[in-house]
């Protein structure tokens, strides 16, 4: 069965199980590079924020053999545990002033969201684009993020330079940077305790000692790829020693740091980056397929291969 057609199905069922008092619908939601999924909205006079059920994960599992009925039932437990209690006054977002101090950054891959950077500000960056969200955090709603658009800037009669610098100080706050070597990724044997500004203590003062391989992102794990941003964060990492080093980007949420040792090979490592995106990573968290290089003397990036 295609996506659409069960996408029909689970609508009309959801519909008929919650009575004439709720109206579902099926959207198209554009995501990050290009990729178009299905999501189921429940809606109700007396909530202004509904949550988003893709359907794509419950097709896969009808196709894998579960009843139509079993994904409904799942769909209105999920609606109703994520469901807000009251509305939300969104009020506050149409003020400069109360969203200014949770501006943040993320960076998306240029090729594949040119229709997606037609309507948002944003700033070329190598073959990348850093764009701009609103972090959220309440009770209601948890922890999330609002994407900025055109719409919004002209809304606040700012500028892009505004958001930019609000957040080269907002984001580095907000998500705090964290870097490990890969041994202890893989292991997973770290703890919280063992970090001191982002990295292990025992690290701390000689960031490539011992191992040329490290994986850079954030506190959350969310986005983490624009940690790379962070003002003097590279810098930082390259370290007394000033170590140059590759930086493969993992996903939108990491990337990996690789130390020169005059020994790589760039078309090799583009190749592998590749290899992984395809097979290893959701296309959606997909960040590029190209290589980049920290330069410790000049101190910037560029894009290798």
């Amino acid at each position: 069965m295609e996506i659409n057609t069960f996408a029909g199905k689970v609508r009309d069922a959801v519909e008929k199980k919650l009575g004439e008092t709720y109206k579902v619908e099926v959207r198209e939601v554009q995501k990050n590079n290009g990729v178009i999924l299905h999501g189921l909205l429940i809606l109700t006079d007396d909530r202004n924020v509904i949550p988003t059920l893709y359907l794509e994960p419950f097709w896969e599992a009808y196709e894998s053999g579960t009843s139509l009925a079993e994904i409904v039932r799942r769909l209105i437990r999920i609606y109703r545990e994520d469901l807000p209690k009251t509305s939300i006054d969104m009020e506050f977002f149409r003020y400069f002033e109360k969203v200014s101090e949770r501006i943040c950054y993320r960076l998306i891959r240029q090729k594949g969201n040119e229709e997606l950077l037609q309507d948002i500000p944003h700033i070329p960056f190598l073959d990348l684009a850093i764009c701009f969200f609103y972090a959220y955090s309440g009770e209601a709603l948890g922890e999330g993020a609002i994407l900025i658009h055109d719409s919004h800037v002209e809304l606040w009669s700012t500028t892009v330079k505004e958001l930019l610098e609000r957040a080269q100080k907002n984001t580095p706050r907000l998500f705090p940077w964290r870097c490990n070597s890969m041994e202890n990724v893989l292991r997973e044997m770290m703890t919280e305790e063992e970090y001191l500004n982002g990295m292990p203590q025992e690290e701390s003062r000689d960031f490539f000692a011992g191992n040329p391989l490290w994986i850079l992102s954030n506190v959350q794990r969310v986005q983490g790829a624009s940690c790379m941003l962070y003002p003097g964060l590279l810098k930082q990492l390259a370290g007394k020693e000033e170590n140059s080093f590759y930086i493969l980007p993992s996903s939108i949420h990491e990337v990996i740091l690789l130390t020169d040792r005059g020994i790589e090979k760039p078309e090799q490592l583009k190749e592998m980056i590749a290899e992984v995106n395809r097979t290893q990573v959701a296309p959606e968290e997909v960040l590029s397929d190209s290589l980049y290089y920290y330069d410790s003397k000049k101190e910037n990036i560029r894009l290798v291969l």
